[in-house]
């Protein structure tokens, strides 16, 4: 982590996004049936590629380089899935966790871009970017069509999370709240809506070749 940026609440999130995006690695490493070095490396890419383009992208140090947890929980994760069937993960309970990861990723990567400088509006889509890369490089490796190419909503959650948590931070001062309940507030945003997603479908128009996004 990076001690002077982040606080104990933004490093549990950290932890905690990291963990649920690395097992989705590992877990789809499973599904295809693959070998644990195969499974490792899915939960290390996974849990760790949005934030690394985030940090390169904030001229930030990459932060798991210097942080033994991060490698450590990807690790973890790979073994928890190589020592259980499959079956466990399946289902919308695992789609519900990996949504909390998404926000949870969300407020971290807008969060951190806030602190190095970042102005807002590139800030939140440092948000957007720490949640859905690392699953999109997943995908990608995997041979797979990633979620954000479907019209469900999942970018639009990370993307609502991010928004609140730049927003909330910018006028806590003012209010004089503290930090986690603004925190606290954009991630039970982005979940709730993330959910309803799963829970109903709910999904965006696609665009219609002939009459236009309109439908």
């Amino acid at each position: 982590m990076t001690p002077t940026v982040l606080t104990p609440i933004l490093d549990l999130l950290d932890l905690a996004g990291i963990a649920l995006f690395a097992l989705s690695g590992a877990v789809l490493a499973a599904r295809l049936k693959q070998t644990f070095v195969t499974m490792a490396f899915f939960a290390l890419v996974t849990g760790v590629g949005g934030g690394t383009v985030r940090d390169l992208l904030i001229r930030a140090p990459v932060f798991w380089i210097d942080d033994p947890w991060v490698a450590a929980v990807c690790l973890g994760t790979a073994l928890i899935a190589w020592f259980t069937p499959v079956r466990w993960w399946e289902g919308k309970g695992f789609a519900y966790a990996d949504g909390a990861g998404l926000a949870a990723y969300a407020v971290l990567g807008s969060a951190k871009a806030l602190a190095y400088g970042i102005p807002p509006i590139p800030a939140a889509l440092m948000g957007v970017i720490t949640g859905c890369v690392g699953g999109i490089i997943r995908d990608v490796v995997a041979g797979r069509p990633s979620i954000i190419m479907s019209p469900e909503l999942y970018v639009t959650p990370a993307a609502l999370t991010s928004a609140l948590s730049v927003a909330g931070m910018l006028a806590a001062p003012h209010l004089g709240l503290p930090g986690e309940i603004t925190w606290g507030f954009a991630f039970a945003c982005g979940f709730a809506l993330r959910s309803a997603a799963i829970r109903w479908e709910w999904g965006l128009p696609s665009y219609d070749g002939e009459r236009g996004g309109g439908g």
